[in-house]
């Protein structure tokens, strides 16, 4: 596999550059910010999200139609998207375009103007947006969940926030927000195209280097005292749907890499999956299961999530926790689990092989690692991890004692 490695530069106002040059004709650059759902107080909600929309309506120098026509009309390709933990700014130019990108990231960002008149007509696109995901169960319950593992906390609010906290915002709030948030050492710009590095260091000197060092003078909230939640809520549909899963604690490299792998081995994306393979394929209950492992800053999540018919969701969760009692009792044998390693290392490589899909990565873990993983170092700690470390992690994430459920049902 070819050699890689990542550039590092780090401006005067402590924003991060991070770079990878490669043969292609698109370059992928990105500005990404250490700031999401979490760090909204509780007037906020939403807030983050809302300004990830309201930037686009225009500068100091530019209005919408002239943000959203910059890179379009040569080609190019803006957009931007909104977790609990960061937002993040990308386009994806013709190689020769990078600084024009560079520079429309870097106004957008920096300068924009927030007209009132703008704020109100993006309350109605938002607001529509809730409603569109309010109607739609299997996206809903993933909010409904995340509300239940960290209540009482700012990583357990609704990223879209609600009808009423989006009336509520204005340009100061939407001001104060930016200013108290969007600080230079908590930014990264990232780079991935067929473009030096020099030339990078040069243009992001140029267009994010002029501004003023705002470092952050908070820390996050931590969260602590997950308690076991059990829910059921009605709702109108023709299917009910279930989660089931935990908070966890935050894990070093090596253990998060045992559970990206568990979770892969339970729920990932393969149709060789053990959910899949016991409740859709074995016994036709649902057209798809799927389990996931994020993990956070100073936290994890663990879930599991299935629609199906009313009277088959409890089947589906005892399915569910007999093939997490397995991965917590039975060892792999050493086919299994070179088997295991070479499926995440597959699917690691084909998500590595978009450019895009890299830039978006490498964006956001320089957020939190001096330096980033390569392929060939995530594939060397991928094949390091044991049978037995596989059975203690699904020993700690499966405990049933430990496990929260949400339904959504008629």
């Amino acid at each position: 596999m070819e050699k890689e490695s990542y550039h590092y530069h780090r401006l005067s106002n402590g924003i991060r550059l991070i770079h990878k040059q490669v043969s292609s004709p698109i370059c992928h650059v990105g500005l990404v910010v250490h700031t999401g759902t979490r760090d909204e107080r509780m007037d906020e909600n939403g807030i983050a999200h809302f300004i990830e929309h309201i930037i686009f309506k225009g500068t100091k120098k530019r209005n919408t139609y002239q943000v959203l026509s910059y890179l379009e009309n040569v080609g190019g390709d803006l957009n931007a998207y909104t977790t609990k933990e960061e937002t993040f700014f990308y386009a994806s130019v013709l190689n020769s375009y990078l600084g024009r990108a560079l520079e429309l990231l870097s106004d957008i960002v920096f300068n924009s103007t927030f007209h009132s008149k703008d704020i109100e007509t993006e309350k109605d696109v938002v607001i529509e947006e809730i409603k569109s995901y309010q109607d739609n169960p299997s996206e809903a319950i993933f909010d409904e969940f995340e509300n239940l593992i960290f209540d009482g906390h700012s990583l357990g609010t609704n990223i879209l926030g609600t009808k009423k906290s989006v009336k509520s915002f204005t340009k100061k709030k939407i001001v104060e927000f930016i200013e108290r948030t969007y600080n230079s050492d908590q930014m990264v710009i990232a780079v991935v195209g067929d473009v030096s590095f020099k030339k990078c260091i040069a243009w992001a000197e140029k267009y994010a280097g002029i501004i003023p060092e705002n470092r952050r003078k908070y820390q996050r909230q931590a969260f602590t005292g997950y308690t076991v939640q059990t829910m059921t809520k009605k709702i109108h549909g023709l299917q009910a749907h279930a989660m089931i899963g935990r908070a966890l604690p935050h894990y070093d490299e090596k253990k998060n890499q045992s559970a990206i792998l568990l979770n892969n081995l339970l729920g990932g994306p393969g149709l060789n999956s053990r959910l899949n393979l016991a409740i859709r394929e074995k016994n036709g209950y649902v057209y798809s299961i799927e389990s996931s492992y994020a993990a956070l800053s100073d936290a994890g999540l663990f879930s599991v999530y299935a629609a199906s018919d009313v009277k088959n969701i409890e089947r589906i969760m005892e399915l569910v926790h007999k093939e997490m009692h397995k991965l917590q009792t039975q060892k792999l044998g050493t086919l299994q689990l070179h088997r295991a390693h070479l499926q995440l290392i597959g699917q690691t490589c084909i998500s590595f092989e978009s450019n895009l899909t890299e830039m978006l990565s490498i964006g956001k873990n320089h957020l939190l690692y001096k330096e980033v993983e390569t392929i060939d170092q995530i594939i060397k700690r991928i094949e390091s991890i044991s049978a037995i470390d596989l059975l203690e992690t699904a020993q700690e994430i499966f405990n049933t004692n430990s496990l929260s459920t949400l339904i959504l049902k008629k």
